[in-house]
């Protein structure tokens, strides 16, 4: 059933899932986390349900985090019922990505920033054909470091944004292993 747990007003766990207590939400019947509380507490206070998102910094030393999503629903008798969604690799993959976006443009900027300088140079050295030899060379070399970045760019888009089953085919696995037993066999 996933991250569930059945808490009175007080704090008490009146029922807890396997994965609540894997996940050590609750210490001696009682909630382990105080935002959870305050998420319990702001249901009954509603008299409604009501969504919090929470960190929890779990021991030991606190340095490791979870993310919830908690959806807080009013039980009779003023309990309520919390249901948890970990958060954590949702909001890791986000951090992943904004950092992928910021490390790429970065990248980006390098080999367009030296183009435009090897283009300034490539015009003030028109009346020496080695300088403008070396110049047009070194820009190739940069219009190529630009165009794999672009490349590899777009091959992590269609990665990402693809469902490879969706395209599977079946492999003879035996002519695969056959193959390349005998491309090393020598």
């Amino acid at each position: 059933p996933g991250l569930v747990l059945v808490v009175a007003d007080n704090g008490e766990v009146l029922h807890a899932s396997r994965d609540a207590v894997d996940m050590r939400l609750v210490r001696r019947g009682r909630l382990a986390f105080e935002a959870l509380r305050d998420c319990a507490l702001k249901t009954l206070a509603n008299g409604g349900p009501n969504v919090c998102e929470v960190t929890l910094r779990r021991p030991p030393m606190r340095k490791v985090s979870v993310e919830l999503r908690v959806q807080g629903i009013p039980l009779p008798g003023d309990n309520v019922l919390l249901m948890m969604t970990d958060l954590t690799e949702e909001h890791r993959l986000a951090a992943v990505r904004r950092d992928f976006i910021a490390n790429v443009s970065h990248e980006l900027k390098t080999p367009v920033g030296a183009m435009s300088l090897l283009s300034e140079a490539l015009v003030a050295a028109r009346d020496d054909p080695d300088a403008v030899q070396h110049f047009a060379t070194r820009m190739q070399s940069e219009a190529a470091r630009l165009a794999q970045l672009i490349n590899d760019v777009i091959d992590l888009s269609r990665v990402q944004g693809d469902d490879p089953l969706s395209h599977a085919d079946v492999v003879d696995v035996d002519a695969l292993v056959s193959a390349a037993t005998d491309y090393v066999r020598g």
